[in-house]
C-alpha cells in the first residue's frame, strides 16, 4: 500500500508537488495521470526515496522506503528503463540485483521467462530495442516478488502484443492482492487496466476516484440518433441548452439532452428513429475535461 500525506516538493521557487494526499490500495490498479509538468515523476521518485520531500510524508507498506531492510521484496519500481549498465547482459543485470537481496538465481530465470526475455537474456542491454528495455525494467520491478509495484509508462515502446501482456500482468498482480501504481499517457489502456485513478494538475490532486465515477462526471451526456428525418428532429430539439452535430447524412449526435426525452419528442411528432444510443464518455474525454485548466505546456492548436 502507498500512503501520501500532505506530500510537498519544491525546486527553488517552483512547487512541483503541492501538499497532496492519496492512497494506492492493495488488490487494485491505481492509475496516476496528469499533463507533462504536473508532478507525477517527482511524486513517484519521492515514493521510492530518490527525492526527499520538503514537507509531508509517503510510506510504502507502512514504512518510508528507506526504512525497509529488503526494499526489493517490498517495492518493485520501473521509473527509467534506461537506468541500466549498457555493457551488462539482461541476465547479469538481474543477477546483480538479486545478489543484493539474497534472491535465488531461479527467480532471475523466472522473471526472464515471465517478461519474454529468454531470447535476449545473454545479450548486452546497450543493444536492446525500446520495447525490450521496458520488458527488462518490468522484470527488475518483479524480481523481489514485491507486495507493491510502481511502473512509470510501462507500455512505452511495446508492440500491441506487449501492451496486452502488460495489461493482463497488471490485472493479475492486483488480483493476487498486490498494490499496483501505474502511470501512463495512454488513456485507452488506463481505461481498461485501472480500477481507481489519481489525477494531478500543477502539483495538486484534481481527481481521486474510481474510474467509473470519473467517467460519469467528466463529460456531458451524449446521444447518437439515426433517423431519415434529421432536419425535422433538429428543428424540434435545437435550443440554448442542446448542442446537435451532424455526424453522417442520417446520424445526429446530441449533447445536453437524454435519450428518453429525444424518444418521447420523436414519438409525439411522428419522427422515425432507426437508432437511439446513449454514448459513454471515454476516459480521454473525462481526463481532458479535468485537466483543461492544468496544462502547463499547451500547443498552439490546443488553445
Amino acid at each position: 500500500m502507498i500512503t501520501a500525506q500532505q506530500l510537498t516538493k519544491r525546486y527553488g521557487d517552483k512547487v512541483a508537488v503541492d501538499g497532496i494526499t492519496f492512497s494506492a490500495r492493495p488488490g487494485q490498479v491505481t492509475g496516476f495521470l496528469g499533463p507533462n509538468g504536473a508532478g507525477k515523476s517527482t511524486t513517484m521518485r519521492m515514493i521510492v526515496g530518490l527525492d526527499r520531500p520538503n514537507a509531508g510524508s509517503v510510506t510504502v507498506n507502512g514504512k518510508p522506503f528507506a526504512e525497509h531492510r529488503a526494499p526489493l521484496r517490498e517495492v518493485g519500481s520501473l521509473l527509467d528503463a534506461k537506468a541500466v549498465h549498457t555493457g551488462r547482459t539482461a541476465f547479469d543485470h538481474l543477477r546483480a540485483m538479486a545478489a543484493t537481496h539474497n534472491i535465488p538465481v531461479a527467480r532471475v530465470h523466472q522473471v526472464i521467462e515471465m517478461t519474454g526475455l529468454e531470447s535476449v537474456a545473454k545479450k548486452r542491454v546497450g543493444g536492446f530495442s525500446l520495447g525490450m528495455g521496458q520488458r527488462l525494467g518490468i522484470a527488475s520491478a518483479l524480481l523481489g516478488d514485491p507486495a507493491t509495484v510502481i511502473l512509470d509508462e510501462p507500455v512505452n515502446g511495446l508492440d500491441p502484443e506487449g501492451v496486452l501482456w502488460v495489461r493482463r500482468l497488471m490485472r493479475s498482480l492486483a488480483a493476487e492482492g498486490r498494490t499496483v501504481f501505474l502511470s501512463s499517457h495512454l488513456m485507452s489502456e488506463m481505461a481498461q487496466t485501472a480500477d481507481h485513478i489519481v489525477v494531478l494538475g500543477r502539483g495538486r490532486i484534481i481527481a481521486d476516484a474510481p474510474v467509473s465515477e470519473v467517467l460519469a462526471g467528466g463529460a456531458a451526456t451524449r446521444v447518437r440518433v439515426r433517423t431519415p428525418q434529421t432536419g425535422e428532429l433538429i428543428g424540434l430539439l435545437a435550443g440554448s441548452t442542446v448542442q446537435i452535430s451532424q455526424v453522417e447524412a442520417d446520424v445526429l449526435e446530441f449533447t445536453g439532452i437524454d435519450s428518453p426525452t429525444i424518444a418521447e419528442a420523436a414519438l409525439a411528432n411522428r419522427i422515425l428513429l432507426h437508432e437511439l444510443t446513449p454514448l459513454t464518455a471515454s476516459l480521454e474525454e473525462a481526463y481532458m475535461a479535468l485537466t483543461n485548466d492544468s496544462v502547463e505546456y499547451r500547443t498552439e492548436a490546443a488553445r
